[in-house]
This record gives structure tokens, sequence and C-alpha cells, in this order.
């Protein structure tokens, strides 16, 4: 058999490319904001993980063009080799202050620093114990390591016993979640894990990507909404929602973070984030702790739209945070629905299954400090008017 024949056999994305409702790849003629250019068209847009508004700050940008005349436009090489920058080391240095731990670790991408972390972390002869709404990148690191995964049902902590149980007392167990899950918007209920984690005697990581600059009053992250930032092991993240540029880090202590650093084959053999990835996530990590106000204002902006879509009639599932999912529930519908906002000039992200599960498609919604109110009523108005067909 042809090893292509998959390909040829593949019709799904061609056949909603026919029918006129295909979602994917639209491409933007602006830079990420609040509102950008699809098509020549301007579109609010609320499908963004740019939390803090910070893509678009002169301050960020300019220290992105300062770094690429200072250093050039890439390292060339590894972490491990010649691809080391002070500003990597400055990054390093600057996101374990900021999240009270005593090392961090810069990736290439915030997907790599959970495959890097994970493959390096967990042996033969552990246990990973994870969440079933983890992120792909979650699910892919476990694959990578050689651990034994056991999945327990999402934010469910007695089937999270359940699954310490099963694990043997006398194995290491990392209990691995979302600190916000990035499609269904809640949180994971990270007390009552640590208190499994204690009587089991396993670690806890989480996977804080948004929870970042979105969590706690200083912006911390879930540990810190919770003031638990002592009983969090390790903490994943990334550069490419509040922080404003691409890559992905690891905070812990510093034997962890060193084991990783010498032992993580996604870190050693990739090349090191550009300079001006860098330079930009250095700058919007200032900026979000000088101004934690911008914390603030996105959460007023999220409660302000969980509100509105309430009072629409619309069904939002269990979001407490400014990601808020409207629910479809049909797939053929949520690419109907997102194409006809589009069109209305509002940009909304629709998922479907295996993001979700299947029959519980849904669009992504998602909010930014700098969103105006003007600009969030006119997407409740879109809705409202979409809905109502």
């Amino acid at each position: 058999m042809d090893i292509f024949q998959k390909c040829f056999d593949y019709t799904d994305a061609k056949e909603a490319i026919k029918a006129g409702v295909y979602p994917y790849f639209h491409v933007l003629n602006s830079g990420q904001d609040t509102e950008v250019m699809i098509n020549g068209k301007r579109t609010i847009m609320i499908g963004s993980n740019n939390y803090l508004g910070l893509t678009s700050d002169e301050r960020v940008k300019q220290k992105a063009v300062e770094a690429v005349k200072v250093y050039g436009s890439g390292c060339s090489g590894s972490r491990f080799l010649n691809g080391t920058l002070d500003l990597h080391i400055q990054l390093e240095k600057n996101l374990a202050r900021f999240l009270h731990k005593d090392d961090a670790i810069a990736f290439s991408t915030g997907f790599q620093a959970n495959l890097g972390l994970l493959s390096g972390i967990a042996g033969r002869n552990d246990y990973i114990i994870s969440d079933r709404a983890n992120h792909a990148s979650i699910v892919d690191g476990c694959r990578l390591s050689f651990a034994r995964m056991i999945k327990y049902n999402h934010n469910d902590m007695e089937d999270l016993e359940r699954a310490l149980k099963a694990a043997p007392e006398k194995n290491g167990k990392l209990i691995v979640s979302d600190g916000v899950f990035s499609m269904e918007g809640d949180i994971c209920k990270l007390p009552e894990m640590v208190k499994l984690a204690e009587k089991y005697g396993a670690r806890i990581m989480i996977d804080d990507a948004h929870g970042i600059g979105v969590m706690g009053k200083n912006g911390r992250g879930t540990a810190e909404y919770y003031g638990l930032e002592d009983k969090v092991d390790i903490i994943v993240g990334t550069f490419s929602k509040s922080l404003a540029s691409l890559g992905g880090f690891v905070v812990g202590s510093h034997d962890v973070i060193h084991y990783i650093r010498h032992v993580s084959r996604p870190f050693i053999f990739s090349a090191s984030i550009s300079p001006s990835n860098a330079a930009s996530a250095l700058e919007a990590l200032r900026i979000l702790e000088d101004e934690p106000e911008r914390v603030k204002k996105l959460w007023e902006n999220g409660n302000y739209m969980r509100k509105g879509f309430k009072a629409l009639g619309l069904e939002i599932g269990n979001s407490e945070t400014p990601i808020i999912p409207v629910m479809t529930y049909g797939d053929y519908e949520t690419f109907l629905i997102a194409k006809q906002l589009l069109d209305e000039g509002v940009y909304v992200n629709p998922v479907i299954s295996p993001a979700v599960k299947k029959g519980e498609a849904l669009l992504r919604t998602s909010y930014t400090a700098t969103h105006t109110i003007e600009q969030l009523d006119y997407a409740l108005d879109k809705f409202k008017k979409v809905f109502n067909k």
C-alpha cells in the first residue's frame, strides 16, 4: 500500500472549502491587535491570545528592533553550544524572579517546552498523571517520555486520586495540568491537587501558558491566584501570549532546571530563540511587572463579555476567565457561524474534535486588556445578529 494513500483519502478540509465554510489559515494584512485587517476588511479580533495587548505596544516593538541591530536576526545554533546570548540569560533570571522560583530555562516554543520538560524529567519507572483536557503539547510530551501516563477526568479530583492510587508508591509521580484550560476557559483545582500530591508523594507541574499575565493580582499565574506558589514544583509557560513574543519556558528549582538543561533533547538540539524574540519578551515582562493594572482591565473585559453572552442567551460552559467558549456543538454549524461572524467583521476561533470532545464544538473567544467597550459591544451585536438567524 502507498504510504501516501491516507493523504489521497483525506477529503474533510476539501469538502469544507467546497462548501465555502473552511475556517482556517485566514491571512492577516496587519499586526496582531484588537482590530486586524483580513482580506482588506477591518475586523474585531476576539480570537487572539494577546491577553495584555502588548504585541502592538511600541515599547515592545522598539526593543525587538534594537536587538536585531545589535545581535542580528538569529543565533545560528543551539543554547548548548554557540546560541546563548546575554539576553537569554537575563530573560531566564527575570522569569525566575518574577515567578518566585530558583531558576528558569527558555525553549524555542511553548509546545517544545512541554516536550522538552516531560521527556527529560519522566523516565521508564515514572508515572505522569494527566488531566484529560490538557493541551496537545502535554499529550505529546508524555508520549515522547518513557513514563507511563494515567489520565484523569477533567478537573475531577476524585478521579485524580484514583489515578494516583494506581501508580505504585515506589515510583516517581508527576501530576500535570493546565492552569487555565485553553478551550474551556476554566481553572484547575490546584488546592485539592496540592493536598492529593502531598498525600501520595507526587510532584506538581502546571502549564500556565494561559495563566501568566492573566491569573493573580500581579499576573504571576494560577499558583499566585490560589496563593500556592510554594506548592507548585514546576511551571511551564510561553512567550507567545501575554509576553508578546515567541518561545517557551520552564521555571523550578536549581537542580531540576540544571538537569533539564543537560538532558532535554528538544532543548539541546534546537536553535535558541532569536534576539528579537528574547528582547521583546523581556520588555513585555517588564511592562507586566510595572503595569499590573493591565491584568485588572483584562478581567473587566472578560467579565463584560461573559455578562453580554449570558444576556443573549448563549451557552458559555464553565468559563471563569477571559477565555469564553460559545457552545455550537455541531462541526458544520460551528464553521458556518464562524464564517458568518467573520463576514460581519468579528474573528473567532472555531474549535471541533479532537481539540474538544465530539459533539462539543464551540467558538473560542478570548479578550485583551486593550479592547474598548465599543469594540466589545460591536462583537456582541454581531453575535446577536448571527445567532438570531
